[in-house]
């Protein structure tokens, strides 16, 4: 298994946060990230719709990958694709432990790249919410967003072991703190209570300052 090579400053400066006042009826929070990608748009669609490709640098998925289908992606959400302007947008349900929220990936061009929107809308008056804020979906994304880039920068698949193992030492830790509080940060400015964004972002961060279990001897 080779190692793979991250540079995590530059990804934790690659991606524009921000957790806006959600446009849907009752008490929601969209959770908003954003990163330019080199390739052109129609790759990078292609990258987020096609099942093969989608197990290649995220998860694999089961499912009618088509407006009105429903997907399972394994060992994590599903749902139904809502809305799908094939090659610039599509919306789907994020169904979790029979909690339902809702994802929307936006791709506009940017030069002879593509910039992708994606908005995670997130039920803000739930103990989750409470306990955790934007940073538990948000940071999650981030580390989706590195297995694209890895993904579109080479059009090979990205070793889901290999990104394991850099998640769980030193530099993925230090990704995952640092992501968190970006989301925190982000909560403050737009709205949120300086003290209560901090501590949901603590929250967060609490699951990776712990390293992670030796392997047993032997």
């Amino acid at each position: 298994m080779a190692a793979i090579e991250i540079d995590t400053d530059h990804r934790l400066a690659a991606v524009t946060r921000r957790v806006e006042d959600s446009d849907r009826e009752g008490p929601y929070k969209a959770v908003v990230a954003s990163e330019r990608y080199a390739s052109p748009v129609d790759d990078v669609w292609d990258a987020v719709t096609d099942a093969d490709r989608l197990a290649r640098w995220f998860l694999p998925v089961t499912g009618e990958l088509r407006l009105g289908g429903t997907y399972q992606l394994e060992g994590n959400a599903g749902g139904e694709v809502l809305e799908c302007d094939p090659g610039a947008r599509f919306l789907v349900t994020w169904v979790y432990d029979d909690n339902v929220s809702w994802v929307e990936v936006t791709l506009t061009a940017d030069g002879d790249g593509t910039r992708m929107r994606l908005v995670h809308t997130c039920h803000a008056d739930n103990p989750f919410w409470d306990q955790y804020g934007p940073g538990a979906v948000g940071v999650g994304w981030e580390s989706g967003m590195i297995g694209l880039a890895l993904h579109l920068a080479t059009g090979e698949t990205v070793d889901p072991e290999a990104f394991q193992t850099w998640s769980t030492d030193a530099e993925g830790r230090r990704f995952g703190i640092a992501s968190a509080a970006n989301w925190g940060a982000a909560e403050v400015a737009g709205g949120e209570d300086p003290d209560v964004a901090r501590r949901r972002a603590d929250e967060v961060a609490s699951f990776y300052t712990t390293p992670p279990p030796e392997e047993p001897a032997g």
